[in-house]
C-alpha cells in the first residue's frame, strides 16, 4: 500500500505537468549507453531545472555511479544545495511559494519519462516561443499556456513562431512553418538540440535507472525459456516413443 501511494503521488504532478492537447512529436534519438550525453545532461538538469523541479526519489550517489562520475567531482559540479551525496536530489523551493508564482505547484520530475516518454520531453524543450500576453513572456507548442519560464533561452535564444506565404486554393495564406530562434543564444540550432537529447536521456535514465540492466536480464530471461522450451520438446518426444 505503502509503495502503491508513492507511485500516485509521483504520478499525479507529472500527469499535471504533461497535460495539453496532442501534437507531433520528434523522436528523440537517445542512447543510454552514451555516459557522456548522461553526464552532459546531468548538468543541464542541476544548473537549469532542479531550482524549481526536484527528483526526490533518486539520490546523487546512484547518479554519479551509474552515470560513471567520480563522487568528489559530482559534489564539486553538480551539488549546489549543501546536500550530502547521499541525499535524494531536493531544492529549497517552498509548495506555496511556487504555487504564487507559477500558478500551480511545481512538479517532481522523477517520472516524467515514464509518464509521458522521451519524445514529448524532447519536443516539449524545444517548443518554447515567444508570447508577450503569458506571464513569463513565452508559450509552448506542446503545452499550451504553460506556466513556467524558458530557463534555457540563455542557450538557445529568443524562439519565435515563423510563417510562410503560400498559395492555398488560388489565394496566398501566411502557414506557420516551426520555431527558430532569434540566435542570441550561446548555442547554435544543432547544438541545443543535441544539448536537448542528453537532458532527455537523463530524464529517462532518472526514470528508469535499471533498464540497461532490464532489458539484458530479458534476453538472459528469454535465452533460458527458449532451452527450456526445447528441451521440454524433447522430452515429450521421448515420452511419446514408448507410448506408441
Amino acid at each position: 500500500m505503502k509503495k502503491l501511494l508513492i507511485a500516485l503521488v509521483t504520478l499525479i504532478p507529472s500527469l499535471a505537468f504533461a497535460a495539453g492537447p496532442t501534437v507531433p512529436l520528434d523522436e528523440a534519438d537517445i542512447d543510454l549507453h552514451d555516459k557522456a550525453s548522461l553526464q552532459r545532461g546531468a548538468q543541464l538538469y542541476m544548473n537549469y531545472c532542479l531550482g524549481c523541479h526536484e527528483l526526490q526519489y533518486h539520490r546523487y550517489n546512484r547518479t554519479f555511479e551509474d552515470l560513471g562520475i567520480p563522487q568528489e567531482l559530482g559534489e564539486k559540479y553538480l551539488q549546489f544545495t549543501g546536500q550530502k551525496a547521499g541525499d535524494l536530489i531536493t531544492n529549497n523551493m517552498k509548495p506555496e511559494a511556487a504555487a504564487q508564482w507559477f500558478g500551480t505547484a511545481v512538479p517532481d520530475l522523477t517520472n516524467v519519462a515514464r509518464v509521458r516518454g522521451p519524445d514529448w520531453i524532447y519536443t516539449y524543450l524545444r517548443s518554447f516561443y515567444k508570447d508577450e500576453s503569458r506571464p513569463w513572456g513565452v508559450n509552448n507548442t506542446v503545452f499550451p499556456n504553460v506556466g513556467m519560464p524558458h530557463v534555457l533561452q540563455e542557450l538557445q535564444g529568443l524562439p519565435k513562431k515563423t510563417y510562410e506565404e503560400r498559395l492555398i486554393d488560388g489565394k496566398m495564406e501566411k502557414v506557420y512553418v516551426g520555431i527558430q530562434s532569434d540566435g542570441t543564444g550561446r548555442l547554435s540550432e544543432s547544438e541545443y538540440d543535441q544539448a536537448m537529447l542528453d537532458l532527455t536521456a537523463f530524464l529517462v535514465y532518472v526514470g528508469e535507472p535499471m533498464l540497461l540492466e532490464q532489458r539484458r536480464m530479458g534476453w538472459f530471461a528469454f535465452g533460458f525459456l527458449l532451452v527450456f522450451s526445447i528441451l521440454a520438446w524433447l522430452l515429450k518426444k521421448e515420452f511419446w516413443k514408448d507410448l506408441k
